[in-house]
This record gives C-alpha cells, sequence and structure tokens, in this order.
C-alpha cells in the first residue's frame, strides 16, 4: 500500500468514526481533495483510486491541471476568487465554495448569463471575525444569501468556512457548532432559489470535530498528500 492509499484509508475511517460518533451516516459527508502545490501525476493517482471531488485554491493553478486529469471528477474551487478571474473561473469549476462578496456574485451572474450557465456556490462566512481572511460576517450571512438568491444564474447550495487554526482542535468546535446553527436556520427559513445542501467545514487538522458539529464536506490536503512544496 503506498502513501496516499494509506493516507486515504486513514482518513476515511476518522470520517467513519466521527460521522458514526454524531449518528450521522457517513456515505453523506462528501470528501474533498484538496490539491494545491499537489503535481498533476500524484492528482492523477489519486484519482484512480477513487477520490471524484478535487479542490484548487487558485484559478491559474487549476487551469494547469483540469484538461490533464482524467476520470470522472469535479473540480471546486475553495480559494478567494478575484472578480478578474470570473470568467475562466466558472468555465473550470462545477461549485465556487468562496463567494465573499455581492460585487463577486454579481460579476459570476454577469458572466454565467453570456454562456447560459448556472453556476453552484457555497457562500463563504467569517465565522472567527479575523481580518486575514475572507467571508462574510455570520450576523450578515441570511441578508446576503437573500440578496444573491436574486442573481438568476447562481445556486447557493450552502456554507463553507475555514475555522481559526487552535492547537487543539476541540477548541475550535463552538465555531463549527456556531456554523451548524446558521446553516440549520437558512435552510428552515426555505429562501427561494437558495438550497442549503452542503456545509463545507473541517480541514486535515480538525475535520473530526467538524463532522460531528454537522458538516457533510470537510476539504483535506496534507492529511492525504502528505507536506507539499511550492509547484
Amino acid at each position: 500500500m503506498d502513501t496516499f492509499e494509506q493516507n486515504l484509508k486513514q482518513t476515511k475511517q476518522k470520517i467513519h468514526l466521527a460521522a458514526t460518533k454524531s449518528g450521522r451516516n457517513p456515505d453523506d459527508i462528501k470528501l474533498v481533495a484538496v490539491t494545491k502545490n499537489v503535481p498533476p501525476q500524484k492528482i492523477q493517482e489519486a484519482v484512480d483510486k477513487g477520490i471524484n471531488l478535487l479542490g484548487e485554491n487558485r484559478v491559474q493553478e487549476a487551469a494547469t491541471k483540469v484538461n490533464i486529469i482524467s476520470g470522472c471528477v469535479n473540480w471546486h474551487l475553495i480559494g478567494h476568487l478575484q472578480t478578474n478571474k470570473v470568467k475562466h473561473a466558472i468555465e473550470m469549476f462545477s461549485m465556487i465554495q468562496s463567494l465573499d462578496s455581492m460585487k463577486l456574485a454579481l460579476e459570476i451572474d454577469r458572466r454565467a448569463k453570456k454562456i447560459n450557465k448556472y453556476v453552484d456556490v457555497l457562500v463563504q462566512i467569517n465565522i472567527g471575525r479575523e481580518t486575514s481572511k475572507y467571508g462574510i460576517d455570520p450576523d450578515e450571512t441570511e441578508d446576503f444569501i437573500k440578496k444573491v438568491a436574486n442573481c438568476k444564474n447562481i445556486r447557493v447550495q450552502g456554507l463553507m468556512a475555514i475555522a481559526p487554526f487552535k492547537e487543539n482542535p476541540e477548541d475550535v468546535r463552538p465555531y463549527f457548532s456556531m456554523m451548524y446553527g446558521i446553516f440549520s436556520k437558512i435552510k428552515k427559513n426555505d429562501i427561494p432559489n437558495v438550497e442549503m445542501k452542503y456545509l463545507s467545514m473541517g480541514m486535515t487538522h480538525d475535520f473530526q470535530v467538524a463532522i460531528e458539529e454537522g458538516s457533510n464536506m470537510v476539504r483535506i490536503g496534507t492529511g492525504l498528500f502528505g507536506q507539499r512544496s511550492k509547484i
């Protein structure tokens, strides 16, 4: 068993444990393999071993990979998207997990109309209110989503967050719990043109706690591919 296969097996076991602990079906948890700084050859090996969701942080890096990776895969943009990169992003990615401003929403909608496409997005929430991170303020989430819902070529599919880093993942639990509360409230309100399907939260260091608190989509890079250097 090679290193990636071993890492994948261990990650799936951890997902299973966390889901079971919280009384949920492990099959309902989506695993997004984060391919930032991962060479195409390693990405292809991951796809060949069953990975079907790939997450990239940058449009430019994804452009060098999307067309050379074969197999039944979907690419998600999980990093900040600049408005001048929207045209290329909506052509490459099946989902943009990082919608973080009305300006960006309007540009996605405008570009999507031009090519007669509906773009699936997750709204990024700055759950820790960190100045170093992008995202909507937690208190403004519902109002923001109601505005985005008016963009006819955008389909809001849920929320995404990057929790503050804490050495002990247990210290992040309150942030994930807060995210689930926001997610559940918006889901109950049944806003037109909004389907709260995915709560994307949890990365290598803290994804088990995230799952226990309601995440159904985790973004794992280092846990699968190991430490990566820039390529």
